[in-house]
């Protein structure tokens, strides 16, 4: 059962990345996408890396396949989710997973965004030319997904959350 909810969780997370693919901001060959970086933070905390990093995939795949995205959605979607939820599952420190998202986008991201750009799209660039939009879009995300977080752990459904998704506790 707990592999279902997580299934179940995981794609909304996905569905409200594809559906607001359209609130993407073109910055270059890139289109910054700031609920993608809120939506990775949510499922690295809540789901943990391996279901972030597959949701940011699917997610990405999506977008792409939609037209509603670029290649370079893939490299810092990916890292970041995986970085955001290496941290929170090592030391359940909601800061640290922001921190992972954050650097695990825009700066691993951004350059692992270079070699796709530049031999797969064929666009000349920089080797630090999509840091600072990709800083710019997971800033935004975790800014979101902060305040959303945050609102939660006050009314204490953060606690209710994880422990169903985790399937600890009474059952719903």
């Amino acid at each position: 059962m707990n592999s279902v909810k997580r299934l179940a969780v995981a794609g909304i997370l996905v569905a409200i990345g594809v559906v607001c693919s359209p609130l993407a901001i073109p910055v270059g060959a890139s289109k910054c996408f700031p609920i993608q970086h809120m939506i990775n933070i949510l499922a690295g905390v809540l789901l943990g890396p391996a279901y972030a990093v597959g949701m940011a995939f699917v997610t990405s795949l999506l977008r792409v396949l939609f037209g509603m995205g670029t290649l370079l959605a893939f490299p810092g979607s990916m890292v970041g989710a995986l970085c955001c939820g290496l941290l929170y599952r090592f030391t359940q420190k909601l800061p640290l997973a922001y921190v992972g998202e954050i650097v695990g986008t825009s700066v691993l991201g951004g350059l692992a965004a270079y070699p796709i750009a530049a031999f797969v799209m064929g666009k000349e660039a920089a080797l630090f030319a999509y840091v600072l939009p990709f800083f710019v879009s997971t800033a935004g995300g975790a800014t979101i997904a902060i305040l959303f977080l945050a609102a939660l752990k006050r009314t204490k459904a953060f606690d209710t959350v994880q422990r169903v998704v985790a399937n600890k506790g009474r059952k719903c």
